[in-house]
This record gives structure tokens, sequence and C-alpha cells, in this order.
């Protein structure tokens, strides 16, 4: 597999060129014009630069994990000097920025990508916003031949690149079995189909038979302001095949609305960059949902189901590496429940994947199928290290009594109102800014 993890290598290094060169773009200063004053280094701005140079470390260190399962020693010293280098700069604009803000320091205007002086046409479904339908081009997918193509990939194919306007894929019911990956040049896509039980996306790419994590997704996006919404996202390979990833999304500004994802290990791989998912279902095993997103749930039904006989469940495995990255897993004000009766299977909220793994668990319903020691640590009988961050604040149901969990020094049992603050749609993801163009509704705060 190691031609498949330099793969993977390659993959990452050109996103995490793009990060860089994104986040080089964002400083450059431009000219004053006719005596109007620049836009200065503002808060937000800082936060697209953590968040961009955040996706870059994390890049590098995919590739480091790919090369790793490979036993490689040579490679993974390179990468370690490569991040090193990107962790240097995040810990620049972490650090330095932050001060340089309340200052008066020239940048050039935020492009916006949407406007909303286009009139409605028809043709187009009623939540689909009046800026979105000043869109390129919509496209229908549809296995009986009545849409303009039969497969997903084939109209992937068509999306132009780094387009500042949406680009809209219609899904007909079906079951279409084919792997489909968007990449970093396809900005502003929207796919949508007619419900999460009638429009699936099936693969059964995995770990065991040779796939790198990675690139097992059944679908993976990559490019900025991508949307899906009223579809289902499966990998069929089964828990005895290990790692095998049902959707993989690096895309920043992204939102899965009223979407399910269905696998057994990995299912759910929020990558990088700010992700929000709004009413979805999330079924699996053994670290379900796992990534270094910047990443909040919000009214969705997370599902663990029963593994092999000698397997236990984590729902989350967060990987942030570096103290600087801006990244976490946040579930606010979702449901957690098994997927059937049958759960038998010792379960827990997560296990930290990395030395600063983030997951906080809020404003949620726990069901009693969870052990009551809550989360698990990645070595068996090795305690995290106290440098992770994990919390509860205000859950409800038999599972969410913290008086029996984990009494690690990076585990939190009561979070603050304040500091579950931090975690919230306006402040963590900085959705205030981007989700409203979406029409998909949130809860900016607590």
């Amino acid at each position: 597999m190691l031609r498949q993890a330099i793969n993977v290598c390659a993959a990452v290094f050109e996103d995490s060129v793009d990060r860089l060169n994104d986040s080089i773009a964002s400083i450059t200063a431009q000219p004053a014009g006719e005596g109007k004053q620049q836009q200065v280094l503002s808060r937000e701005r800082v936060d697209d630069l953590k968040t961009w140079l955040s996706a870059a470390v994390t890049d590098l260190d995919t590739c480091l994990d790919a090369v790793q399962l490979n036993e490689t020693e040579h490679p993974g010293s390179a990468m370690e000097n490569s991040t090193e280098l990107a962790s240097n700069s995040l810990a620049i604009v972490t650090k330095v920025l932050g001060l340089l803000s309340d200052f008066n320091i020239p940048i050039h205007k935020r492009r916006r990508l949407m406007t909303a002086e286009a009139k409605s046409d028809s043709g187009f479904p009623r939540w689909v916003s009046d800026g979105d339908r000043r869109l390129l081009q919509q496209v229908t997918v549809a296995q009986d031949g009545s849409g303009n193509f039969t497969t997903i990939a084939k109209a992937v194919e068509l999306i132009p690149k780094k387009s500042l306007w949406k680009y809209i894929i219609y899904i007909k019911q079906g079951t279409y079995k084919e792997n489909v990956i968007l990449d970093k040049h396809r900005w502003n896509v929207l796919v949508y189909g007619d419900g999460k039980d009638k429009t699936i996306v099936s693969g059964s790419l995995n770990f065991v038979d040779g796939t790198p994590t990675f690139d097992t997704a059944t679908f993976a996006v990559q490019g900025k302001n991508f949307m899906a919404r009223d579809m289902k996202f499966i990998n069929t390979a089964g828990p005895e095949k290990h790692q095998a990833v049902a959707f993989r999304s690096g895309a920043d500004m992204s939102v899965y609305y009223r979407c399910s994802f269905d696998a057994y290990q990995d299912t759910l791989y929020p990558h990088s960059n700010r992700q929000f998912y709004r009413d979805c279902d999330i079924t699996g095993t053994i670290d379900f949902i796992f990534g270094n997103a910047a990443v909040v749930f919000q009214g969705c039904k997370i599902q663990p189901r029963q593994p092999m006989s000698n397997q236990f469940n984590t729902i989350t495995a967060q990987g942030k590496k570096d103290p600087n990255q801006n990244t976490g897993i946040s579930i606010q004000k979702c449901d957690f429940t098994p997927l059937s009766a049958n759960l038998t299977a010792r379960t827990y909220l997560g296990r930290p994947w990395k030395d600063f793994s983030t997951t906080v668990i809020m404003q949620s319903s726990i069901g009693g199928f969870l052990n009551q020691l809550g989360w698990l640590p990645w070595v068996s009988g090795v305690e995290p290290p106290n440098t992770i961050f994990y919390a509860e604040y205000q859950n409800t149901g038999p599972g969410s009594s913290v008086a029996g969990r984990v009494k690690w020094a990076g585990y939190k049992p009561a979070l603050t109102k304040d500091e579950a603050a931090r975690f919230t749609v306006g402040s963590f993801i900085q959705g205030g800014a981007w989700l409203p163009a979406t029409s998909v509704a949130f809860d900016s705060a607590l």
C-alpha cells in the first residue's frame, strides 16, 4: 500500500499549497481607491488565516499518518520537518495577527461569492435562494435516462473550476454505486436529492482490501462552499473491513442538511476546514465521526450500531495535533440513540486521537446505552495527555450523568456557559458570516 500512501501525500500536498497561497493572498495589501479607506486586518480575516493554516497542518499530518501505517520511516522524518514549518506559521498567525488586528493594517477586501439581485427562475426548489438562482447551470442526474446524466461522476466532470456562482446538481431517486470526488477546484457546488432514504450513493472501498483510509470515501469533497441536501452516503464494506469511509470533506464553509451517513468504522470524515451538519443521521461503530475540521453538528441523530463481537464503539475520534489549530468537534442539541435495540457493545462518546484532541458534547440527549465512563483512551490503559480538551455541557437523558466519567486532567465534566459558548456556530466556525446564504436553519449561540 506504499504507492497508495504516496498518492494520498501528493493529493494533500496540493491542498496544503493552496491553503498557504490563500493565506498569503489574504494579507496582500491593495492600493486604496479614490480616498476610500482600505479594509483593516479584521477578526474575521484572522479566523480565515487560522482556518487555512490549520488545514495545511492537517493535510501534512494526514500524509504522515498514511506513511506511518506502512511502517516507512524515512518519508515520515521528512514529513515531520514540513509539518513543523507549517505549525510555526500557524503559531505566528495565532500569537501575532491577533494583536495586529487592533491596528490599521491594510489588506484587500473580501470578495463576495453570491449576490441577492437575481430574480427567481422556474425549475428550482423553493429553498434555493435568489442569490443561488444566479448560477452557471443546473443539471440532473437520473439512472433512468430522464436527466442530463446517468451517473454523478459524469455530472461532476463538467463542473467549472473555481466558479463564483452556484453549480446545482439534482440527483433523482435511486442507488448510485460509484465513488465520487469533487476536488479542490470545484467551488460553490450544491448537490441535492429526493430524500435521505431515496437518493443514495454507495461504495465499498476499505482499508483491509488495500485502500488508504483517506481514499476509501464513497463521496469526497474539497472545494469551498459545498452543500449537500436530502441524500444518503453509505459504505457497504462491513465491520470486518475496518476503516471504510462513507463521506469525507475538506471543504471550507460547507453545509450538510438532512443527509444520512452510514457505515461501520470511520463513517464520517470531516477532515479539515469549517463545516456544519444540520438534521443529519450518522451511523457507525469505531471512531465513526473523526478528523480535524472545525465542525459543528446541530439537530443530528447520532446512532451507534452493533460492531463485531470483539469490538467496542467510540462515536468520535478528533485529530487536533497542534495547539494553535482552531479545530475540534462540537456536537450541540443532538440525539444520541442506538440504531437498533440490539446494541450490547461497550459504547463511548469518543477517544482522543491526537495530543490536542478537542471534543465538546453539549445540550444533547444521551441514551442509557452509553458506558458510564463516557470516554476511552486511545491506548488502552494509558491516560491521554492533559493537553486534550474533552467536555460536556447541559446534556440530558439517562446517559448524561457525569458522576462516573473518566477523571482525566484534560476532561471537563461541566463547562461554564462562557466556556461552552466558544464551541457554538457563531464562535467556533464563524457561521453567522456565511451560513445565512445557505437558507439552512442554525442556532448561532447556546
